[in-house]
């Protein structure tokens, strides 16, 4: 079990934003077991403070942040409660992320408004974050960052133009900010998750029986993925087990990008 297993996080300080539920709180509870520091952050307070309880039932030390990542002072303090209560940053996950609506919505019909809201919280809020975690790695001497994309970063996908775009984007960000920092220590990556079961998948397409089967069927290994297996695969790219991997867009995915 991949629980079990020793990933050298003991004692190491890690951020995760967008941990109130889904893939966050998974990421979070997962690095808890490891015996990390777990700072969690999200935008809902009460369910932000049960993700770092979690964390603490899983053996690790849990924080609650409480915070908006499109907004550069709440990113900065973030990263600063970080510091202040744990002395250091040595992992962060930028997962936060919104679908942006309803689904399927075509280019001609989507929002403006839920567009500048997609990409604020989705790219802008990556940039953000990652702009004052380098910072602080830079300091102390190196980290590892773990972007979350997804498959419609990858692939061209009808869900929503302002969620491929900003996922796509995601991925670009990544690979910058890896090529900038390679020298100096930092390690930057993403994933990218086919569908996973979440509230946020839920609300999407999940609901409808057809529509879910339908997503199913998309992938090849004849279901859909767990948060599990998606905090597997970020624990790893935050490990010394993946020391030299950096600017990777890794498909968490069941073959659905598979050309």
């Amino acid at each position: 079990m991949f629980s079990a297993m020793t990933m050298g996080f003991a004692g190491r300080v890690v951020l995760v934003t967008g941990a109130s539920s889904g893939i966050g709180r998974a990421i979070a509870v997962a690095f808890g077991r490891q015996g990390a520091k777990v700072v969690v952050t999200g935008r809902r307070q009460t369910q932000t403070e049960e993700t770092a309880a979690l964390v603490q039932a899983a053996g690790g030390e849990g924080l609650a942040v409480v915070g908006d990542c499109s907004k550069p002072a709440d990113v900065q303090r973030m990263v600063t409660a970080t510091v202040t209560a744990f002395g250091r940053l040595d992992c962060a996950v930028n997962n936060a992320g919104i679908e942006g609506g309803k689904a399927f919505v075509p280019t001609a019909d989507y929002d403006e408004d839920i567009w500048d809201e997609v990409i604020a919280i989705n790219l802008t809020g990556v940039f953000l974050c990652m702009k004052y975690e380098i910072r602080q790695m830079l300091m102390q001497g190196g980290g590892a960052i773990v972007n979350m994309s997804s498959v419609a970063g990858l692939i061209g996908t009808r869900i929503g133009i302002g969620y491929g775009a900003s996922k796509h984007g995601v991925i670009g960000a990544t690979r910058a900010a890896a090529m900038e920092y390679a020298a100096q220590n930092i390690r930057v990556n993403a994933v990218c998750p086919g569908v996973v079961r979440t509230e946020m998948t839920e609300r999407a397409f999940l609901h409808d029986e057809q529509l879910g089967a339908a997503m199913t069927a998309r992938h090849p290994i004849g279901r859909l993925g767990t948060t599990e297996e998606v905090a597997a695969a970020v624990l790893w790219l935050c490990s010394g087990a993946s020391s030299f991997t950096t600017g990777h867009a890794l498909p968490v995915d069941g073959g659905l990008t598979v050309p």
